[in-house]
């Protein structure tokens, strides 16, 4: 696809959502969620391509939809998922100086000192789910804290996220495949939990692409002087290549279940698919996998609009997005609902686009 055919359809896909929902009524209306922010990040980044101020205008209205004069905001307390949504906080203050959003953005940084955690130090993704991390906690708390290491001047929060990556890659990944498991319990005793691992049994595509989104974006807000940064690098870099080795030959695209690709029941799912694209497009733009994976990530890219986008009458549609998931066993993922043009499809499909384009030569 052509530069110009790349942005126009990421500007339909914005829009759809734009003439289907005001800010306020991006669902889950009225709550302070990953789900809207996702989307609203890859409408950030294509505000950043084309400067349209009704882009930026979008997402301030959905942030001062829910944060009242004083900086006032109700959020979820008790889980890592709530940290993501402050990701934008810090580019609304930019350009607007309005010190609304750093103050909820420093009563955000503390849901990390009240939340509980393993024996150590681990997040607990949630509460509600005891001694239980999740591989998606990377995302939805390191890119958050990063900014705030930098914004509030609090280098332990370096630390803290950078030991949250080391602990999920020591008890989640699967040496023998390059993967990583989607949740791990402490204590073991979770219906999905392996008796003598803690793991669950699955890699399941959306979280394993939040990891890999979590590498990328670590790689871009870690300080330049971070001993860190070759070892992310690294990681990146075999994650790319791992991710490659599951791809669907015929579709160019992703399975629910990564790993597993032989089961008749499996089967290809968007937000994942998008995801790794956006992984190894980022990889190859850091100059971590050569230009030869360019042709590989379009591909990809053009498996996914084949097998799962459908625009009529200028309106864009992106099926097969598995709905939200907690940890399970197979069957358990397999059957789970998919939605059409759920928020963090849309936004990864966006993701995926735009690091497309930036590979673009004019």
């Amino acid at each position: 696809m052509k530069k110009e055919d790349l942005l126009s359809l990421a500007k339909i896909a914005c829009e759809t959502i734009m003439s289907t929902f005001t800010p306020y009524q991006l669902p889950p209306a009225g709550h302070f969620h990953y789900h809207q922010s996702v989307f609203l990040d890859s409408m950030y980044r294509l505000y950043q391509v084309t400067d349209d101020e009704t882009y930026f205008e979008y997402i301030k209205g959905y942030y001062d939809s829910l944060i009242d004069e004083n900086g006032n905001l109700y959020f979820d307390r008790d889980q890592l998922d709530s940290l993501q949504v402050g990701t934008l906080l810090f580019p609304l203050y930019e350009k607007t100086k309005d010190e609304r959003y750093l103050i909820v953005a420093k009563r955000l940084m503390h849901i990390i000192y009240s939340i509980n955690k393993t024996s150590e130090g681990g997040f607990w993704h949630k509460d509600k789910y005891p001694y239980q991390m999740w591989l998606d906690g990377l995302y939805m708390s390191g890119p958050f804290l990063l900014q705030c290491a930098h914004y509030f001047q609090m280098p332990d929060l370096v630390f803290q996220v950078l030991m949250q990556e080391k602990l999920m890659r020591k008890h989640m990944y699967n040496p023998s495949t390059g993967l990583l498991y989607h949740a791990w319990d402490e204590k073991k005793v979770q219906p999905w939990a392996s008796p003598e691992t803690g793991c669950s049994p699955e890699v399941w595509g959306r979280s394993a692409g939040w990891y890999g989104v979590a590498l990328v974006e670590l790689l871009k807000l870690l300080p330049k002087y971070s001993p860190a940064r070759e070892d992310i690098k690294d990681k990146l870099k075999n994650y790319s290549k791992v991710l490659l080795g599951y791809q669907d030959k015929e579709s160019h695209c992703w399975y629910q279940i990564v790993d597993k690709p032989e089961r008749e029941d499996n089967w290809l799912e968007s937000s994942g698919s998008a995801l790794f694209v956006y992984i190894i497009a980022r990889s190859v733009s850091l100059g971590l996998l050569d230009e030869s994976y360019k042709e590989v990530v379009e591909d990809a890219f053009k498996g996914i609009i084949k097998e799962m986008v459908t625009i009529e009458d200028n309106k864009f549609s992106l099926n097969s997005i598995c709905i939200g998931t907690s940890a399970g066993v197979y069957d358990y993922y397999i059957e789970r609902p998919t939605s059409i043009n759920d928020l963090h499809g849309v936004g990864a499909f966006i993701w995926a686009l735009l690091a497309i384009y930036d590979l673009k030569d004019e």
